[in-house]
């Protein structure tokens, strides 16, 4: 119990501190293009927007952020169309992209990334077991969308969601 204990606490430490480096860079990147970004988040809650708000001058570049924790809220307030929730489940890349592309429409933002997945440590499936995590990211002409699987507790897998969602969408951003 110790040893699972210490590797899940290690993932979130690593996650974190990777995540708070590359929120300096996105900053900069936005801050350079003059672009605002948007989060849409299911299992993360709003860490991605945590993360973002963390760093002081935020404002210039995060625009705001959507915990839309639940189908309803993903419905009304990202106008993910409830039947493609009925037909793939939350946890889906039609989901996924469908967040991304309403956090932008519904926000004063150039860019967006949305996560939904199993954090756990229950509601799992064999399908989609917990960890499993789609992210959808928009940038301007481009949604794109990616399946990971993490290891570890609630607290790991959502560390490790929040730091590949920032990292994959700096990575996105077309050349200033």
């Amino acid at each position: 119990m110790t040893d699972s204990l210490q590797k899940n606490e290690l993932l979130a430490q690593a996650a974190h501190a990777q995540a708070a480096q590359i929120v300096q860079s996105l900053a900069a990147a936005l801050t350079q293009r003059g672009w605002m970004m948007t989060s849409a988040e299911s299992c993360t809650g709003g860490l991605i927007a945590a993360a973002c708000t963390d760093l002081a001058g935020s404002s210039d570049w995060f625009e705001r952020g959507f915990v839309t924790y639940s189908n309803a809220a993903k419905t009304e307030l990202l106008s993910v169309p409830a039947h493609v929730i009925a037909r793939h489940g939350a946890v889906s890349e039609p989901v996924a992209r469908a967040m991304a592309r309403g956090a932008v429409a519904h926000a004063r933002a150039h860019v967006g990334v949305a996560v939904t997945g199993v954090a756990g440590p229950g509601g799992g499936s064999l399908d989609k077991p917990v960890g499993t995590v789609w992210f959808g990211w928009h940038v301007p002409g481009v949604t794109e969308t990616e399946c990971r699987r993490f290891d570890g507790d609630r607290a790991a897998v959502r560390a490790q969601t929040v730091a590949h969602a920032l990292a994959r969408l700096l990575e996105l951003l077309p050349p200033a």
